[in-house]
């Protein structure tokens, strides 16, 4: 079945020329997180997913296959792009709280007539 120009598959209709290529390399930095858990950079609003990034990483990626609407790509060992160093805020973390210091919750049990606390 022919699609007849509609831009679709492999054939460059989609948006004219792509940003990048298969089997070449970019520095890029994630900028979000896919449903399947993927990376998501952009070279020049084109979308590329990568496995196993995370948001805020620095990579050298290499294309792997490149469709009408976005690329994938997989992280490029030993690339020269760093990624972000991950700190943590002493006043943000949580202190740890025994057993023995935590609250009891109580089940809220009303009695005929009585209404439950609002607000």
């Amino acid at each position: 079945m022919s699609y007849g120009g509609r831009g679709y598959g492999g054939g460059g209709g989609f948006g004219g020329p792509k940003p990048v290529e298969t089997g070449k390399e970019y520095d890029v930095q994630i900028v979000e997180i896919a449903r399947q858990g993927d990376g998501i950079a952009r070279v020049q609003g084109f979308i590329i997913f990568v496995k196993g990034a995370r948001v805020g990483e620095k990579i050298k990626i290499r294309v792997t296959n490149v469709g009408a609407r976005f690329a994938t790509a997989e992280k490029v060992a030993g690339g020269s792009a760093s990624q972000p160093e991950l700190k943590t805020d002493p006043k943000q973390v949580a202190p740890s709280v025994s057993e023995q210091e935590k609250p009891v919750l109580q089940d809220y049990k009303s009695e005929e007539g009585e209404q439950p606390p609002t607000g």
